[in-house]
């Protein structure tokens, strides 16, 4: 590709956080297929390196030499459970990167019959934030097709008309690895990820699964003190049950830029503690962005999204005996039930166990030491309004790489899983979980998942035992995480 083409990278993906002024993370490992025999382990590489690998072997076009994906791995493989969780550095053309919170979180057992093979990824998608309209909103105090939607997760975008004439703002995002340690014996992990300085544009979007779209001009450009994900693995062999905690902290918005658009012409505005700003430094107001956030009334939501793939089995899934898979459900006061074709329970996903989240007001205490404690609304969604919105053609651009890698690795869970494990359209269920009291504050909270598996109660690791093995199986799906991260040199073709 030519370097005019390869400069567009850093405008053409997910601005979540726009071009930053970090240096690259180097990548040191390298991942073996003999890695998934360990008990655990923690790596930073360059996926682009593997994503190149296996583009030329299968004969197609790889991403540039000098563009690089820095993800981090952390693998735990205790009791006949196996997993693996991914989250993106950054992507860099070596001239620029970008920074970008995508989480993945996936597990690898036996289900409780020791028949089934299953794979379950749990996925952080976006911040999406909300103000409802309260004559035709459809969920109170959850985001919905009526209310207004804004975006966090988008395409990037070049700076320079949004601050035409102005001095741009002054972007240092930062990832800062929380290392993978273990506690009791092994059957407690504990790692994660801390993105700080977060820049963010927002983008009024539509969920309507009858017409998903969003509007090409951003909104707002917002600072994040950070966006952290912390994640808690406990393994009881005597239950058969794995318990996975995200731990989710939304840091206060430092800095706001609202762009008011006369036709394609912007007009932004500067907010902070202090009040409100031109770009020349005039203050307009002593609205402050806390003011500015309430007095619109804004709110703020995760969107998360579930995959489920079951060796030679299909998958139901419910609460409280209604099906929730592509269905618009309330799940506040109760559990996400996932079930195999034969009815057996592979998994759950919880909301009663922190219904509650913590916001921490900055205007009243600065040191952010006290919060008051407010309840979480979760809910499921129709799918088509996120995987066939535009804003995430940044995720599904690039599934076709998932046959070439999975057809080279485990042809039987190939025909299984090419279409379904990390493909937005055949997502489980969406769940949005909102957080209606914001302000801008910092939020605190952790929902769980819980795999029900066919544990072993002893710490011996598994041998390889040639194609009849997992391991090659779970190298699969580390490279299926390429679907999220590798797709901002392939979708250059496309623009």
């Amino acid at each position: 590709m030519t370097k005019k083409v390869l400069c567009k990278i850093a405008s053409l993906v997910f601005v979540c956080s726009v071009l930053v002024n970090v240096m690259p993370v180097l990548a040191i490992d390298t991942l073996e297929p003999s890695d998934f025999m360990l008990g655990s382990w923690q790596k930073e590489i360059d996926f682009f390196d593997y994503v190149r690998l296996y583009a030329a072997i299968h004969g197609q076009e790889p991403p540039p030499e000098n563009s690089h994906a820095y993800l981090n791995l952390a693998y735990v493989n205790v009791s006949g459970l196996q997993m693996l969780s991914a989250g993106l550095f950054n992507i860099t053309d070596e001239e620029n990167a970008v920074t970008i919170p995508i989480q993945t979180t996936m597990m690898h057992y036996k289900s409780r019959d020791g028949l089934k093979d299953v794979v379950t990824a749990s996925s952080f998608v976006m911040l999406m934030a909300f103000n409802e309209t309260e004559e035709s909103t459809l969920f109170e105090q959850s985001p919905d097709r009526n209310d207004t939607l804004y975006a966090s997760f988008s395409l990037g975008y070049d700076l320079d008309d949004l601050f035409a004439g102005n001095t741009k703002p002054d972007l240092n995002s930062k990832t800062e690895v929380i290392p993978l340690t273990s506690a009791e014996e092994g059957l407690v992990w504990t790692w994660g990820m801390k993105y700080t300085n977060l820049a963010a544009l927002w983008w009024n979007t539509s969920i309507d699964p009858d017409n998903p779209n969003r509007d090409p001009r951003p909104v707002a450009l917002t600072i994040y003190d950070e966006l952290t994900f912390t994640y808690e693995l406990r393994i009881d062999p005597e239950t058969g049950e794995a318990t996975l905690s995200m731990n989710y902290v939304i840091g206060k918005m430092r800095e706001m830029w609202v762009f008011a658009w006369l036709w394609l012409i912007p007009f932004p505005f500067h907010y902070n503690s202090s009040g409100c700003y031109r770009l020349n430094g005039q203050q307009v107001s002593e609205e402050t962005i806390y003011d500015f956030i309430s007095n619109q009334g804004i709110q703020m939501s995760i969107v998360n999204f579930q995959g489920t793939v079951i060796l030679d089995h299909s998958a139901y899934f419910e609460s409280s005996g209604v099906n929730v898979q592509d269905e618009e459900v309330v799940v506040d006061d109760s559990v996400i039930e996932s079930f195999a074709d034969d009815g057996e329970k592979i998994m759950e996903a919880d909301f009663t166990t922190k219904e509650s989240y913590k916001l921490f007001n900055y205007t009243l205490d600065n040191t952010e030491t006290e919060y008051e404690t407010y309840q979480t609304t979760t809910r499921t969604c129709k799918i088509e309004g996120f995987a066939d919105n535009p804003i995430f053609a940044v995720h599904t651009s690039l599934m076709r790489f998932i046959p070439v890698v999975l057809a080279s690795m485990d042809p039987e869970l190939y025909e299984q899983a090419k279409d379904h494990l990390l493909d937005m359209s055949y997502a489980d269920y969406f769940y949005l979980t909102a957080y209606p009291e914001y302000s801008g504050y910092r939020i605190e909270h952790d929902p769980t998942v819980t795999a029900y598996c066919h544990l072993t109660s002893n710490e011996e690791i598994p041998e390889d035992n040639g194609t009849s093995n997992r391991a090659g199986t779970f190298l699969v799906i580390v490279i299926i995480i390429a679907a999220i991260v590798a797709v901002a040199a392939l979708i250059i073709k496309k623009r």
